[in-house]
């Protein structure tokens, strides 16, 4: 039999008539912890799905067998099931099955690898000759391939399994296009032939530094069928070093205070979400060491840790404060507004370990221990930066449900996850850690800013492009970049669903693949693109999702989350296509999503010089050595290092009509201040028409230098059917400079 194209074979359990059901009320919170099934329930569940591959005319021996599960919405549970033929697991054939109360299946999602397309016995003949090397022999060849001298730090295994090889081709519709010109709906994988191999695990350690790889060894020839690495990576009160004096939950210990929070999370290997002290233990073999204590509740002094110095003193704990705070707003922002309890779903408490190694320029998460280790820094700062760890931890969500091969295109969507994750953390962190939804603003949408001690960031989700390496869009090639640049498209997919794109072909926000109407898409928020991106992360992707796969599942399960011609719906096309992922469409009443409203600034971004603003235009301009939180202009005030005042105003109006209105800003703050004063201070205020002060937005200073940009958001409804003058007033003193750099002023009303 010739082996069936995947595509055709994704959608057959998906689209079993009464098997899919949509909810176009609110979108329901994940469920809480669930209990595993009961052998009655399993067999249940397994005669259900057996009868639903018999009517298929599958054969028996082709089976699926119960590997995972997590919550669902509220009612419901996940149940991720294998494909089997004789009891073997075919490597990346899974469905992902949705049952209500009663264990009656709600909805099946599939990545179908069996090789039936109507019927019939898949051509898996390589299963029944047994294999000529050991599982030993396989572990070897894997380990020598990856870490010759490297030492175990987590036991080898090697699962025996029917691996599909399989290629890409064109549809038919797609064989004269050029290569440039292809779509990822104009390809597809089909299975050119099965091997009996090993799917081996080794988590070793080589010349300082973790090795961790998953490899698949054919079983008869000892030959590597595939290889990719497996270690998620990026390269009281407390004093954080990026985000000032927060709240953290500590306990009480024998002697004073320790860093575990009893509040989020349970079991685990502390019994709630803990901060450990590595105390330097090297990174290929780090011991997580022993939870923070401190005499007081205050901890830390908000600096960089200093190179060789106490990882117990305030300075030592500063980096604890970072990952407290960060693993408590990663887990209130998945559970306050999605319903999901830490990383798996099941309220398991996970930890952090800090100061790993000796200058380390890694932060990773393990899925060994379930747990992240994080470095002080060497090229970068402390990398316990927010986004950093709700990137990591996200990883711990992906290995908890769809665990994505860490490879090819859905290694890049495994990373882009957690680039999604840590953004959406950050943007809940910055408006106070509170609430049931994801803000609109208060992220910045660009990985690890914070760390970086020049303030380029590591990725730039709305235009991946800018870091030199990572693809704006799908292309045929896209499978075989490294999974941090191959992750790009989906950042900027999911940046253009939430925030919309740019109809100006020199702006960061355009999309040459937007053909229809209108020009820019409109976004939908981050709060409804967060719901639906984790919908279908934990509802309907499986290990081996691509990015075509994945616009099929998103756009599911937004039509079940706000119907199926929905304005969401409708965005998640749109967002897709500007990526190269499927064609565009019209948004049918001109916005496909949440209004955006009108500006009412004039050249919020600088980018056309001084035109709309008075006072010391002088500030606006460009630099190599300061880059612009978007674009190439901003205004940069003060820096002088002698008394200075400086202000830069702009005349704005909010009509009278107005049920929305939102000023916005970037912020980036450098300073020669040493000392922990107000020394030098940027005012924001609105004004009345004769000066006088109606609102103070905000005041910074020099003690709010941080490492790139943040953004800001106010809402200024209350003062709707005023003319009013936006002012930026800087004072410095006379010694050290301070600049203050100002970005992407927004005024938008509704």
């Amino acid at each position: 039999m010739k082996p069936a194209p995947l595509s055709a074979l994704w959608p057959l359990l998906a689209t079993m008539a009464g098997y899919c059901t949509a909810a176009y009320a609110a979108p329901q919170l994940m469920a809480p912890p669930v209990t595993t099934l009961s052998p009655q329930q399993s067999s249940n569940l397994l005669t259900q799905l057996t009868a639903m591959d018999a009517a298929r005319g599958l054969a028996p021996e082709l089976s699926v067998r119960l590997s995972s599960q997590h919550p669902g919405t509220t009612g419901q549970k996940i149940v991720r099931t294998q494909h089997t033929y004789k009891g073997l697991r075919i490597f990346g054939s899974e469905s992902v099955v949705v049952t209500d109360t009663a264990g009656t299946i709600v909805s099946v999602a599939s990545t179908d690898r069996r090789g039936v397309a109507t019927g019939g016995l898949a051509p898996l003949a390589a299963a029944d000759v047994p294999p000529a090397i050991s599982p030993a022999e396989a572990i070897r060849i894997a380990a020598s391939s990856v870490a010759p001298r490297g030492v175990d730090r987590w036991p080898p295994s090697a699962e025996l399994l029917i691996f599909p090889v399989a290629r890409s081709v064109r549809v038919p519709a797609a064989q004269s296009k050029q290569e440039t010109e292809l779509n990822a709906a104009d390809v597809q994988e089909v299975i050119e032939r099965y091997a009996l191999a090993y799917y081996v695990k080794t988590r070793m350690a080589q010349d300082n530094k973790p090795v961790y790889y998953d490899t698949i060894i054919d079983a008869n020839t000892g030959a590597i069928l595939a290889q990719w690495p497996a270690l998620k990576t990026v390269v009281g009160s407390g004093n954080s070093q990026y985000n000032g004096v927060v709240p953290i939950n500590t306990s009480v210990a024998t002697s004073g205070f320790q860093m575990l929070d009893t509040t989020r999370g349970s079991g685990g290997k502390y019994g709630g979400m803990a901060i450990t002290n590595a105390n330097h233990s090297s990174a290929d073999n780090p011991d997580p060491g022993n939870i923070y204590t401190n005499s007081s509740n205050s901890w830390g002094d908000g600096k960089q840790y200093v190179n060789g110095g106490s990882t117990t003193s305030a300075n030592g704990q500063t980096a604890a404060v970072n990952a407290l705070w960060g693993l408590m707003n990663t887990y209130d922002a998945n559970r306050n507004a999605l319903g999901w309890h830490s990383l798996d779903g099941n309220n398991t408490a996970t930890y952090i370990a800090a100061h790993v190694d000796t200058s380390y320029d890694n932060a990773f998460y393990d899925d060994g221990c379930k747990c992240m280790y994080i470095g002080d820094g060497n090229h970068f700062n402390s990398l316990g930066a927010i986004d950093v760890i709700g990137h990591e931890m996200s990883h711990g969500v992906t290995a908890a449900t769809a665990d994505l091969v860490y490879a090819g295109e859905s290694g890049g969507l495994n990373e882009s996850n957690s680039d999604v994750g840590g953004e959406m953390v950050e943007a809940y962190a910055r408006a106070g850690g509170t609430g049931s939804v994801i803000p609109a603003s208060g992220n910045d949408w660009m990985m690890g800013t914070e760390i970086s001690k020049n303030g380029q960031p590591l990725r730039w989700m709305y235009r991946p492009s800018k870091d030199g390496s990572s693809p704006d869009a799908w292309s045929s090639s896209l499978k075989y970049l490294d999974v941090h640049y191959s992750s790009g498209p989906n950042n900027r997919m999911f940046y253009f669903l939430a925030q919309g794109s740019r109809a100006d072909p020199a702006s960061d926000y355009y999309s040459k693949y937007l053909t229809r109407t209108p020009a820019a898409m409109h976004g939908i928020g981050s709060d409804k693109a967060y719901r639906i991106w984790f919908k279908a992360l934990t509802t309907k992707f499986t290990s081996t999702t691509g990015y075509a796969d994945a616009r099929a599942k998103v756009l599911e399960a937004a039509q079940e989350l706000y119907g199926a011609s929905s304005k969401e719906a409708i965005a998640v096309q749109r967002a897709y296509a500007a990526i190269n992922v499927g064609a565009d469409i019209d948004e049918a009443d001109g916005g496909g999503g949440e209004p955006q409203g009108a500006e009412r600034i004039i050249n919020g971004g600088f980018e056309d010089g001084i035109n709309g603003w008075k006072g010391a235009t002088a500030v606006i301009g460009s630099d190599p050595a300061q880059v612009a939180y978007e674009g190439t202009r901003y205004a940069r005030m003060g820096g002088k290092g002698h008394t200075t005042n400086q202000v830069l105003t702009q005349s704005v109006s909010i009509p009278a009509s107005a049920t929305q209105a939102t000023l916005s800003f970037a912020t980036h703050i450098e300073t020669g201040e040493v000392h922990p004063v107000a020394y030098d201070q940027l005012t924001v205020t609105l004004k009345d028409s004769v000066g006088k002060v109606v609102r103070t937005l905000a005041r910074y200073s020099n003690k709010d230098a941080v490492a790139g940009y943040q953004l800001h958001s106010f809402d200024v409804l209350a003062q709707k059917g005023k003319t009013l003058t936006l002012s930026f007033a800087m004072h410095e003193d006379n010694s050290k400079p301070t600049f203050f750099v100002i970005d992407k002023v927004s005024l938008l009303t509704n």
